[in-house]
């Protein structure tokens, strides 16, 4: 009789566990995609932080939300007609220059450490220095010597800058090739400017949620087999009463 109540308790617990994987794998999957959209990388501007052919994760924000040294993916007709990558180095009011005597990028005359550059491909082939219009942003690519950016798009009227509207979304994470997977450096060398970077988005969390959840829905879901292959044992156990017959 005491057997029965144990179980019943352990069926519940099994069916609530698997109830809450259930929505948190599901719920975490859901939630991502709403927040979240791949991109395929077409070009090695943005190298070494994503190459050619990567795939990497966005999450979906307005460009208000944009801060210096995010990598985010935005159209620009005159820029042409596909999404492209670029790091933001400015944002309206800045002023940019290229480069100290370090070889370093200056951001309202302040020299900005990038420990995610290539040192090889790091060096800019122009020298510039422009003020960034109010609502825009002033974009290059990782790959300074060879990136196609907001530096080809200097005029004596323009500072080849670009709206901030035109963002669509910021990149978190590089999803593939699987050796690449993980989240995209910060950029703390843009912490010290007024408004400081962007806080990490719940990529992180999302991913947890999902563990959980599926290490809850399988937990649950081996109640049922574990238990009834204890019960069987047990019952083999059993020693057999005396004057039982043989």
């Amino acid at each position: 009789m005491s057997g029965a109540p144990r179980g019943g308790v352990g069926r519940r617990l099994s069916q609530l566990a698997v109830a809450l994987g259930c929505v948190l794998f599901v719920g975490g999957f859901a939630l991502g995609a709403l927040l979240y959209q791949p991109y395929a990388v077409p070009t090695d501007s943005m190298h070494p932080v994503v190459a050619a052919g990567d795939r990497v994760l966005a999450q979906r924000i307005e460009g208000r939300q944009v801060r210096r040294g995010d990598v985010v993916v935005f159209r620009e007709a005159a820029w042409g007609d596909a999404p492209m990558i670029k790091r933001v180095v400015g944002v309206g009011g800045d002023t940019v220059a290229c480069c100290d005597p370090d070889g370093l990028l200056l951001v309202n005359g302040e020299p900005v450490v990038e420990p995610y550059l290539d040192p090889r491909w790091s060096d800019s082939p122009t020298s510039y220095e422009v003020r960034i219009p109010e609502g825009e942003l002033f974009l290059l690519g990782d790959q300074r010597l060879a990136s196609v950016d907001s530096r080809d798009q200097i005029t004596d009227v323009q500072a080849g800058s670009v709206p901030a509207e035109a963002v669509t979304a910021r990149v978190e994470a590089t999803l593939w090739p699987l050796g690449s997977v993980g989240l995209l450096p910060r950029p703390t060398g843009f912490a010290g400017l007024p408004g400081g970077i962007s806080g990490s988005g719940p990529l992180v969390p999302l991913c947890w949620a999902i563990v959980a959840g599926l290490v809850l829905i399988l937990a649950g879901g081996l109640y049922g087999p574990l238990a009834r292959r204890s019960s069987r044992s047990g019952h083999r156990r059993v020693p057999k009463r005396a004057g039982e017959a043989q």
